[in-house]
């Protein structure tokens, strides 16, 4: 069998990657002596060339060979075996390549076999990174440096490194080769640079593991400098790195506590560094500017007298910039040698030496020079810097996020006495620091939040379109030219691809949690971009006031008022709930210490300590409490990865099995994927053997294979550009959408024979040209609508003007006709005034006239309303017939959303009439008024079908949302769930507190709404690719969701976000009750029935029954049912609309039979109080017509028969027994509110 460190290319090592030790060839050492000694003086030379001298990677140990055969190994490493190399002679050049090499004293016998070296380590480039400013010889004695590198592969992976230079006399080293050295000799010293590289980016810890060993090093004889440098490198070697969350990994090396901080979350680098020094070094305003400068991808130098300045002010800038990831260039250290990388033609970040500075500047054109030292930012063209300003926005709240900052530790040792535990001092330092690094990197988050916000506004996720031109047009003025850098930068392109692959990462996550009430109710609907009321309101304010509308710009929210469980819609600022987003509590850590490191260079001792560790986890896992998930996890990551390493594969497969079903976010897909191909054929038939590991492997391959058919491809990232050739309907309904001017695909078919009447069913490109434009300028008309203060005070904040006519003369004065999403008014000239024409849901009637003007008839529109008894007369002229399609619409429009309690009907008729209008902008033919009334669909409707609603229904109907309102067609209403809110909560609990609407739809994916406001929350948890097919609430923290495809998926209420699973049913998951508050039910179609515990989620009991197809259980009085509802049982048929009542209390009384009126089937139905709501669906007219049927239990009659949808109702559920949700299918596929009585 194959080893399973040969099949680890891609899998993470432990800390070690290498140590290289580089310093000055020993001849050359000699030779300098001995001109010192004769000239009976020590003279500093200037420099002399660094070399390597050693190398030391992992594994340090190997097995006997009779355990080599078995296929084991030991230390976490991703490479083939390796020892150390040592430097022989500069003219051997196999000598870097690891051929036979010669010992730092320069000794002849101090060979060693031939080995290979870590395949990205760059040996040639090394020293002089190690030595950038030059190897300096000294005569006296100097302090040790330390300073960090990073290196980038052509992947554009990054390895990490901390270097120490420390100062060794010469003489000691040259009297070891047999010169002698007389008293009166005069002592020099040479520098040995010693660099620790590592996979991740821990340069506090790698500093602090240098510190150590630098003890060593200075009490030790030169004989022994490279035992123990080796011993320290196999240390470091057995040090695991902790997985994402809240697990530190500790370990001990004399005299000194070290510790690695994991990662916030998988796609969060690990954070081992100051992040403050750059707000120590730069004023907010300089910071943006470097900011600014790597968003627009420039050529940008740092500077600085201190080399490890460079590298963590460079590393700080990155995270800074997260989630957004350089991608070009970035060596945050060149030496002196390198200087000539700064004449590439493409952006970079580099860094050198202060001394370079003027040189920089002179030589090379279009650089930002930052200045660490002085804290400036200048340009090497001009003493300008001729960058655009971040968002003007954005701008003004980091600045004032930056003032709020405590960065000196100073003030928090105010009220301690002397520590006299430098380990204890340690640990409150990293403490303080780590609470200010969570604070910094909340701001530089926020930051790119308000930067980026309104990205996701212009994506076509369907077809991964980017509408840029559209929303450059949407930003201010004064930050066009930002964005105007930015979107065509590969950061930005990198950084939309993550954006349409729904990537959920901290950009996502503080995104939705701080997006206004407005904007989460503006993203259901698909309203045309117009300015409100109060956007244009604030243009009557100052410039700044009126740019920082874009962080609470309040968008068109097209409802009207509707019903909420907890009250009134709360309407909180913007700045409210950033203050909120950003609290982010510091999360409660534990510390896994290691136990003390053996000698590390034998093997039966390493494999001992693998041991130690696997039962130190263990203990850790025995005492973690058993519903903190989370903690375990993190044990059995490391304990798996321990036994890993340690050859324990199939223990290791079984904690990877806990990890998997605790939390599947961190499993280490590759890791497993490997250990499952280096299973010997014995242990993998005992593998098989085992139903756990056996899923786990099968998954596992499923998934590795899953990923190999998509490749590394993330899917391309286009850009709208308009069609070149004859469009028919499946190329017009996409370029419709890429435009992003409407989704919805029975609006595009209707706006499809609208260009297409009177000829080939196929749209002119020309046509389609002239329609985009004419759409864009009417956009931009809006913009620039200037409303006298007099109708501002009129309208309502959220109001939006779609159209204004030209001036026409009225029988009110003569003005312009101005249309919102409510209202018509008119602006009359001369002395600007407002004159209310009348709210569409006024309206009585519309019709066209004609006035007398001398001897013309001039058309004109006549408008009745409830409100006044005069008509209101316009003399529209040629735009008459259009206003009364327009009108006409919307009427309906407003008609139909006041009676089905649905305000996104009001929204489409809007989009129908300012598609109406496009069209005949671009027409401009007789046939182009025709040509608009195709999209008159809602005042068809109300001729077509009359759509009466029973007076019951209406009654009772409170509200209807839309769960599918970003697709492009309904999507069926699978199962609904309702959580209610927490009164206690907090934002230190990571939720709002407000009640939850969970809606599964077709193939897998889930809607959160907020039920305070019925505002879409989470637009999609992708659980599988299976039908949902019932959900639970559990303990008010989670809800279980029973899939199709076996699965129980477990979503945490406060994060939003899967990742736990119950894998124990083998078919699909089809019911699920709760039992008392530890203890819930599932059960399976093939007849099985799990009771688990909620805390633990830990099997407790599991049973099968002999039953066709189980559908559902319910717990009633201590016994598990299909149905319940206290003494009786309901039960219904599928296909017939008929209800069974059993007699549980007498079970020999007959049941009871309920037909129920104009019912072809029962799909669903639920207890609220003393009724029952009966889910089903009728036919009339040879169409499906959802119904809902309440019955009262105790006279078992019907008390209401509701007209609910227009498609059958697949789902119910109750609100605190105060409403009752519905949700259809596919035809309809929206959620009603229906008040219970």
């Amino acid at each position: 069998p194959v080893s399973a460190l040969a099949l680890m290319a891609d899998i993470p090592s432990g800390l070690l990657e290498a140590c290289v030790v580089v310093g000055a060839a020993s001849d050359k050492l000699r030779e300098l002596y001995q001109v010192a000694t004769l000239q009976g003086r020590a003279k500093e030379t200037s420099l002399l060339e660094a070399e390597v001298l050693q190398v030391h990677a992992p594994p340090f140990v190997t097995k006997e060979s009779e355990s080599e055969a078995r296929g084991q190994g030991p230390a976490f490493s991703r490479v083939p075996r390796r020892r150390s190399f040592i430097k022989k002679k500069r003219e051997r050049p196999g000598a870097a390549n690891g051929e036979a090499t010669k010992g730092v004293n320069g000794g002849v016998g101090a060979t060693t076999e031939d080995i290979s070296v870590p395949k990205d380590l760059d040996l040639i480039a090394l020293p002089q990174l190690c030595f950038p400013g030059g190897l300096h010889i000294a005569s006296e004695q100097r302090e040790d440096s330390y300073h960090y590198l990073v290196f980038t592969d052509v992947f554009g992976n990054r390895t990490h490194a901390a270097v120490v230079q420390y100062y060794r006399p010469i003489q000691d080293g040259v009297q070891q080769n047999g010169l002698r050295s007389s008293s009166k000799s005069f002592r020099l010293y040479t520098p040995y640079g010693i660099c620790v590289i590592s996979k991740y980016p821990y340069y506090n810890a790698l500093r602090d593991c240098l510190s150590c060993l630098l003890t060593q090093l200075k009490s030790c004889r030169m004989g022994d400098f490279e035992e123990r440098v080796k011993e320290f490198s196999a240390k470091l070697a057995l040090v695991p790195i902790p997985p994402p969350g809240q697990v530190h990994v500790v370990f001990s090396l004399r005299p000194l506590q070290i510790g690695l901080p994991p990662r916030e979350g998988k796609d969060r680098p690990a954070v081992d560094l100051d992040l403050h020094l750059p707000f120590l070094c730069f004023k907010p305003r300089q910071l943006l500017q470097i900011v600014t400068s790597l968003l627009t991808e420039q050529r940008v130098v740092l500077f600085s007298c201190d080399w490890a300045r460079l590298t963590l002010l460079a590393e700080c800038l990155m995270l800074f910039i997260h989630p957004l990831l350089w991608q070009h260039p970035y060596v945050p250290v060149l030496s002196r040698q390198m200087l000539d990388f700064l004449m590439a033609p493409t952006a970079y970040l580099m860094g050198c030496h202060l001394n370079n500075y003027e040189e920089v500047a002179a030589e090379t054109d279009d650089l930002i020079l930052v200045n660490i030292d002085d804290g400036t930012v200048l340009s090497s063209r001009s003493d300008k810097v001729d960058l655009p300003d971040v968002p003007l926005a954005a701008k003004k709240c980091f600045i004032t996020r930056v003032e709020g900052l405590q960065m000196h530790y100073d003030l928090e040792l105010c009220h301690l006495g002397a520590g006299t535990d430098v380990n204890n001092l340690r640990a409150q330092r990293r403490q303080w620091q780590r609470e200010l690094n969570t604070h910094i990197q909340n701001i530089t988050m926020e930051l790119i939040v308000n930067i980026f916000r309104e990205v996701h506004d212009h994506l076509n996720y369907e077809h991964r379109v980017f509408n840029s031109e559209e929303f450059f047009r949407s930003r201010e003025l004064v930050d066009q030219p930002f964005y105007k850098k930015v979107l065509d930068t590969h950061i930005f392109h990198s950084f939309l691809r993550d954006r349409l692959n729904r990537k959920m990462d901290a950009f996502t996550r503080m995104e939705l949690s701080t997006r206004t009430e407005a904007h989460r109710l503006r993203s259901m609907t698909e309203s045309p971009r117009r300015p409100t009321m109060l956007e244009m309101a604030r243009k009557h304010t100052t410039p700044e006031s009126r740019l920082s509308k874009r962080l609470g710009a309040s968008l068109p929210n097209l409802g009207e008022e509707v019903v909420s469980l907890v009250g009134p819609v709360r309407h909180t600022s913007f700045k409210m709930q950033m203050e909120t987003g950003l609290r982010s509590p510091q999360k409660p850590f534990r510390s896994f210490k290691l136990p003390e490191f053996p000698p590390p260079l034998a093997y039966h001792y390493v494999q001992n300590y693998y041991q130690e560790m696997i039962t130190l986890l263990g203990k850790a896992i025995s005492v973690a409490a058993p519903d903190d998930s989370s903690l375990l996890a993190r044990y059995h990551y490391l304990r798996g990865f321990v036994n890993t390493v340690a050859g324990k594969r199939l223990d290791a497969l079984e904690d990877f099995q806990n990890l998997y079903k605790t939390d599947t976010d961190i499993f280490p897909g590759e890791l497993v994927n490997a250990l499952v191909d280096s299973l010997p054929e014995g242990e993998r038939a005992q593998a098989d053997r085992r139903p756990e590991i056996k899923r786990l492997i099968s998954r596992v391959k499923r998934d590795h294979e899953r990923e190999r058919a998509c490749g590394d491809d993330d899917g391309a990232v286009k850009r709208f550009q308009l069609p070149k050739k004859h469009m028919h309907l499946d190329e017009f309904v996409r370029h419709v959408q890429e435009s992003g001017i409407v989704k919805d695909l029975g609006t595009i078919h209707r706006l499809f024979e609208a260009l297409t009447v009177g000829q080939q069913k196929q749209v002119d490109p020309e046509i389609f040209r002239v329609f985009y434009t004419f759409w864009k300028e009417t956009e931009a008309e809006a913009q620039e609508v200037a409303l006298p203060t007099s109708a501002l005070e009129h309208l309502e904040a959220n109001e939006c003007v779609f159209k204004l006519s030209s001036a026409v003369k009225t029988n009110h004065g003569v003005g312009k006709i101005a249309m919102t999403q409510k209202r018509l008014f008119l602006l009359t000239e001369g002395r600007p005034g407002y004159v209310e024409v009348t709210k569409f849901r006024d309206i009585e009637d519309v019709k066209i006239s004609s006035t007398p003007f001398l001897l013309l008839r001039i058309p004109s529109l006549k408008i009745k309303t409830t409100l006044r008894k005069e008509m209101f007369e316009v003399n529209l002229k040629s735009e008459v017939d259009l206003w009364h399609l327009m009108i006409k619409e919307m009427w309906a429009g407003r008609k139909m959303a006041d009676d089905h309690k649905d305000p996104q009907y009001m929204q489409q008729a809007l989009t129908n009439a300012l598609l109406m209008d496009a069209v005949v902008g671009c027409l401009q033919s007789q046939k182009a008024i025709y040509a608009a009334t195709k999209l008159a669909h809602f005042d068809r409707m109300k001729f077509e079908v009359p759509m009466m609603v029973p007076k019951t229904t209406s009654e009772t109907l409170k509200h209807k949302i839309n769960p599918s309102s970003d697709r492009t067609s309904p999507q069926a209403v699978e199962v609904l769930l309702y959580t209610p809110g927490q009164l206690d909560a907090s934002s230190d609990s990571g939720g709002d507190g407000n009640p939850k609407l969970w809606c599964a739809l077709s193939d897998g994916k889930v809607v959160v709404f907020d039920a305070a406001s019925w505002s879409i929350q989470q637009n999609q948890i992708q659980l599988g690719a299976s039908r949902v097919n019932c959900m639970l609430g559990v303990d008010r923290q989670q809800v279980w969701i029973g899939s199709q495809d076996s699965i129980i998926y477990i979503i945490s209420a406060r994060s939003m976000s899967c990742n736990q699973q119950l894998t124990e049913h083998r078919s699909e998951v089809t019911g699920m009750a709760l039992g008392d508050p530890r203890l819930a039910y599932s059960c399976s179609a093939e007849g099985t029935v799990i009771s688990w515990d909620v805390s633990t989620l830990r099997l407790r009991k599991s049973f099968r029954l002999s039953c066709d197809h189980l559908q559902s259980v319910k717990l009633c009085s201590g016994s598990l049912w299909c149905c319940k509802c206290r003494e009786q049982l309901w039960t219904a048929f599928i296909d017939s609309g008929e209800l069974c009542v059993w007699h549980l209390g007498d079970p020999n009384k007959p049941f009871q039979i309920i037909h129920l009126p104009d019912c072809a089937g029962v799909t669903c139905l639920i207890k609220v109080k003393n009724q029952v709501w009966v889910g089903g669906f009728g036919r009339s007219l040879a169409k499906t017509r959802g119904k809902i049927y309440v019955l009262n239990t105790q006279l078992l009659a019907i008390e209401k028969e509701l007209v609910a949808h227009t498609d059958r109702v697949q789902a119910l559920c109750s609100a605190e027994d105060r409403y009752v949700l519905s949700g259809a299918a596919r035809d309809d596929g929206k959620i009603a509110i229906w008040k219970v009585e």
